[in-house]
């Protein structure tokens, strides 16, 4: 119990960390907007505390099944912190924002190449917005896509390397799904493959659609210019980490449903072995 409250613990305070970020590197951040940085850290962390320290699953997937989680925590605060220190270097240019700028704008040209994700994010702006915003904007999502990318091959390195999620004993689909009923619908296995080749088609096309949907809906809810610093990074943010979420939860569901099918097939083979008498081959 006590292990399980600091482990609770200091994930809070990593949340806390991760969500004032911005408005502790960024300068000229309103008194207002500290105050709403501060409510949502405080619910993020208590949500934490509150998933963590309990026994019972809540809402966190995969929460005794790690990396999954942390590699998923250290990608969006790795995107978060740069694409903080890209906005900082307009306004309070120092050595470190000079050259992340720097770095960005090269993986921000190589990436933006027709029909990208990151030329559809630029693309996504109204005509009237300044060059240097254009160029801000596209140093942001190149790095952040980046980021994105590697973290899926992390990821799948993880799963070659420590044959996840075995490596951490027995995986107990009840706290690691917490969503998911296993009683409710057809075969387990089955849904756990639909869900998870849903999962990736939609992370893999939702960097492309994210962009389109906005430009469309900018004729009733008004163009996106993303002025803000702090509602470029985390607008860019989302834009990137999501789809490659929701790629890894696809990737994991299917790992999961290999698994299951795994155990039912040696489960089925020694049982006929015992009716049988034989002795099941190794």
């Amino acid at each position: 119990m006590i292990s399980r409250l600091s482990g609770a613990l200091i994930r809070a305070m990593l949340v806390v960390l991760l969500i004032a970020t911005p408005s502790l590197l960024l300068p000229g951040v309103s008194p207002d907007a500290k105050q709403i940085v501060a409510l949502v850290a405080i619910f993020g962390a208590a949500l934490t505390i509150f998933e963590y320290a309990s026994a019972y699953p809540g809402l966190v997937e995969f929460r005794d099944a790690p990396p999954f989680n942390r590699i998923r925590f250290v990608s969006l605060f790795v995107t978060v912190l740069l694409l903080t220190l890209v906005s900082r270097g307009n306004a309070d240019a120092t050595t470190l924002t000079r050259f992340v700028q720097a770095v960005g704008t090269l993986i921000g040209i190589a990436i933006d190449f027709p029909y990208s994700p990151v030329r559809l994010v630029v693309l996504m702006l109204p005509q009237d917005v300044s060059p240097e915003h254009i160029i801000l904007v596209r140093t942001a999502a190149g790095l952040a896509y980046l980021i994105s990318l590697l973290t899926l091959a992390v990821f799948l390195i993880v799963l070659r390397l420590k044959n996840w999620p075995r490596s951490n004993g027995t995986f107990n689909v009840w706290i690691n799904l917490p969503t998911f009923d296993p009683t409710a619908g057809k075969d387990v296995v089955q849904r756990l493959e639909r869900d998870a080749r849903f999962n990736v088609v939609l992370g893999f096309w939702l960097p492309f659609l994210t962009p389109i949907a906005v430009k469309g809906a900018a004729s009733l809810f008004g163009s996106v210019t993303l002025e803000d610093p702090q509602t470029l990074i985390w607008t860019v943010s989302a834009w990137a980490f999501l789809p490659a979420s929701l790629f890894m939860r696809g990737i994991a569901l299917g790992k999961v449903a290999r698994m299951i099918a795994e155990k039912r097939r040696k489960t089925y083979a020694e049982q006929e072995h015992t009716e049988t008498g034989t002795v099941p081959a190794t």
